[in-house]
């Protein structure tokens, strides 16, 4: 259970209390708002569960280990990092193998993580950058993903941009991943002095004006910027394919 105690009411909150009063209220309809068992409600609506392999980086644990993980959890779906990927593949890992390995257990890559610098002012950079999340992109494509998380890596705490800027710079990203077939999600770092706050997230996934444009939302990182779960019933659910 996640608990984090707010500081204007001193309020404890646990993860199930949290996902009940914002998720809900965003995507409309979820069967959570009903109570029960979360897992077997969300079952019958919009909702599936991703194993977010961070929870385990601890352990050091090669990608064909975190996928049996997962799966005998009970998850629907996993979420790997690039890095994880990467090196199962230079280790001598099939990634076309892998792909039927976590296909046959039953589980979806929604989503994967990786920290390509999209953000840059600098255009020679922001061009390596794309193309090291083209390069991303083509791991999450080979083991079966179609999402991949966009957050502000690599900006240092002192770097400061306009949200029409980080708004263009994801919409190059966006483009990227429509050529690639896999999404790139915008998420929020609370520790961001750009991206740390929901309604600048939502600013720039509205500005972008692109199609694919969407948010990764995330309950750490949202208490950690200082926004309130409230703001996420102002978002779309369609702009929402996952909420860590």
């Amino acid at each position: 259970m996640l608990r984090a105690k707010r500081s204007n009411n001193s309020e404890r909150i646990s993860r199930r209390e949290m996902i009940v009063a914002s998720t809900a209220g965003v995507l409309g309809g979820s069967t959570l708002a009903q109570g029960g068992d979360p897992k077997q409600s969300c079952r019958k609506g919009t909702f599936s569960f991703c194993f977010n392999t961070a929870t385990i980086l601890g352990q050091k644990l090669p990608l064909d280990e975190e996928v049996k993980i997962a799966a005998a959890a009970g998850y629907d779906g996993i979420e790997p990092w690039i890095r994880n990927i990467r090196k199962y593949h230079e280790d001598g890992g099939s990634l076309s193998d892998m792909k039927k390995m976590i296909a046959d257990s039953g589980l979806k890559v929604e989503s994967a993580i990786g920290f390509a610098r999209w953000i840059n002012p600098d255009k020679n950079a922001r061009k390596a950058g794309l193309e090291q999340a083209r390069q991303d992109m083509e791991l999450v494509r080979a083991i079966g993903g179609k999402r991949i998380a966009a957050p502000p890596a690599g900006v240092k705490p002192d770097e400061d941009y306009g949200l029409m800027e980080i708004a263009a710079w994801y919409r190059d990203l966006l483009e990227v991943g429509r050529k690639m077939g896999v999404t790139p999600q915008l998420e929020t770092w609370g520790h961001s002095k750009i991206l740390g706050r929901l309604g600048q997230a939502a600013f720039v996934v509205t500005e972008a004006a692109h199609p694919d444009a969407c948010l990764l939302l995330d309950v750490y990182h949202t208490y950690k910027g200082g926004s309130d779960f409230n703001g996420y019933k102002m978002c779309s659910g369609k702009a929402i394919r996952m909420i860590h």
